[in-house]
């Protein structure tokens, strides 16, 4: 198991390379320019000026120097400085990027307690009304578009009802309160932006795990225990689930590129100040060396989410390593 995860690590270090490669390549290659957004406000700018501009930035070079440029310093864990503020971008996503986790582990903790058991219960009562009931909740699920469900939602709870905030991730006056009422303002604050990132997982892996499970239960030894009179719950939770785990933990692990990229749309939504607001706004002022240390930790994280779900399909089934 040991040399199936080394590998599999080692695996990790081209895949880095490769997207850091392609992204620094299209972002250089779409229209817009850091410099002319910086100046654009400025009329005094002179010509001489925004060429001083490009030079201190480094973008009077060839894009294959400043890749490799940028490659060194990546070795280095030093993803530069912002164009807009000066600070280090390094600093910039640590500040912004545990909320963001916070949201895609909770997300991903409700869509694994909401969707498997859904899934299974619907497979093992297949054409019941509970499982009609759930197909036509998941086809709505896969059919509205998640932003439009969260305005909904935030004019519903937010502005009618008043139920949950809105915006941000705490109160403005968390100041005045005590412990406990800052864990309850902080929870309100979550939930509305959890439940809308999970909610494109939930439909689509509820999906996935009544297939699986019906698939499963229609085997060979699945029938003989029944036929040796096991209870329902041992022969569904010890014999069937586990066999069905197999597809549904490849989904899983397929879905955490989903949760955190969704996080630009979402957390511009709700004025959540994570790295996913944190690249929608250095995308409009052009400012590269932010949007590549976030593409960049993006894609880490992305690739160990994937290498977690490898390492848990390898304990699900031993058959996979042996092979490996």
């Amino acid at each position: 198991m040991l040399f199936y995860t080394a590998k599999r690590l080692m695996m990790i270090v081209p895949l880095v390379l490769g997207i850091t490669l392609i992204t620094f390549i299209v972002i250089h290659l779409a229209p817009g320019d850091p410099v002319e957004v910086q100046t654009e406000m400025s009329l005094k700018a002179s010509a001489q000026a925004k060429e001083n501009l490009r030079k201190l930035y480094g973008l009077d070079k060839p894009v294959h120097i400043q890749y490799f440029e940028w490659i060194k310093r990546f070795i280095k864990l030093d993803f530069g400085k912002s164009m807009v503020d000066g600070q280090k971008v390094i600093n910039k996503i640590f500040e912004t990027i545990p909320i963001t986790l916070i949201i895609a582990l909770l997300s991903l903790i409700l869509i694994f307690i909401v969707a498997i058991p859904l899934g299974v219960y619907s497979a093992t009562r297949q054409y019941s009304l509970f499982d009609k009931i759930s197909t036509v909740g998941v086809f709505i699920g896969f059919s509205v578009p998640e932003f439009w469900l969260a305005l909904l939602l935030m004019i519903l709870f937010g502005v009618h009802l008043g139920w949950l905030p809105i915006s941000g991730i705490q109160s403005i006056d968390v100041s005045n309160m005590n412990s406990f009422e800052r864990i309850l303002d902080w929870i309100k604050h979550l939930i509305l932006p959890v439940s809308i990132t999970a909610f494109g997982g939930l439909a689509s892996l509820s999906r996935y795990s009544r297939s699986s499970m019906l698939e499963v239960i229609k085997q060979d030894y699945i029938r003989t225990a029944y036929a040796k009179g096991l209870r329902e719950h041992d022969v569904v939770f010890k014999h069937a689930l586990r066999n069905a785990l197999l597809p549904i933990i490849t989904i899983l692990g397929l879905s955490i590129p989903g949760l955190i990229g969704g996080s630009v749309i979402f957390e511009q939504i709700f004025s959540i100040p994570g790295m996913g607001r944190l690249f929608f706004s250095s995308a409009m002022s052009r400012d590269y060396p932010t949007i590549m240390g976030i593409l960049t930790i993006g894609a880490v994280l992305t690739l160990i989410g994937n290498l977690v779900a490898d390492i848990s399909y390898a304990f699900v089934d031993p058959r996979i390593r042996v092979r490996k």
